[in-house]
């Protein structure tokens, strides 16, 4: 069979609390966001590797406190309403980054402007001032996938592309794919695309051939 060319479409992910997924590798930082009244210094520090689900927790609390989201420092935004500053870590070894960072933390402390911040580790400022203002900064941590999560996070990228699963290819995947988000959020993409080259139907043998490719086998 003549293989198709897949369209590289947009992906609409669903990014709602709803779609969110709580379990015990996110239940603490969860409860921590939540919690954002209670915030010392009414700042929080959200951690966890790429594609642990930081930006889709940091989107449900921007959409319940009317946050607005940046990704840049300079100039340090402006205390008007809560802020999400999303990957601080880019602004690591850069001087000037790092001392807009640390004048947004004073700026937005000082009227007690909610902020919560993402990032990867780890984290390592050079500038003392700015270490010491985010080792003081309340922190929650974001894990890599259980068993439970993790096919709960495949489902979620499935249904982004408007794909159904069975349960039975769901359990297959988890037991044979690295053990991380962001591997999740890159094998269905694989699926994805292999399926609609490949014209065949998601299945146990169309996974175990992706699952083949040096990316996933780690050859």
């Amino acid at each position: 069979m003549a293989r198709q060319i897949p369209l590289d479409l947009p992906v609409i992910e669903a990014t709602g609390r709803d779609d969110f997924f709580v379990c015990a590798t996110n239940l603490a930082a969860t409860r921590l966001i939540d919690d954002w009244l209670g915030w010392p210094e009414a700042r929080l520090l959200l951690t966890g590797p790429k594609g642990s689900g930081k930006s889709h927790l940091a989107s449900v609390w921007a959409v319940e406190t009317g946050a607005e989201t940046a990704h840049s420092v300079t100039p340090p935004p402006v205390p008007s309403t809560p802020l999400v500053l999303e990957d601080i870590h880019r602004f690591m070894g850069n001087p000037e980054t790092e001392e807009a960072l640390f004048h947004t933390l004073n700026r937005f402390a000082a009227p007690g402007t909610p902020l919560l911040m993402t990032a990867q580790d780890p984290l390592t400022p050079t500038l003392p001032d700015l270490a010491t203002r985010l080792a003081a900064t309340t922190r929650a941590s974001l894990g890599e996938p259980d068993d439970e999560l993790l096919m709960a996070l495949l489902l979620k990228h499935f249904t982004d592309r408007q794909l159904d699963p069975s349960s039975e290819l769901l359990s297959y995947l988890v037991t044979r794919m690295e053990r991380s988000a962001q591997a999740a959020q890159a094998l269905v993409a694989a699926l994805d695309r292999h399926q609609l080259a490949t014209g065949h139907r998601l299945s146990r043998g169309l996974a175990a051939e992706v699952l083949e490719q040096p990316e996933f086998s780690g050859n």
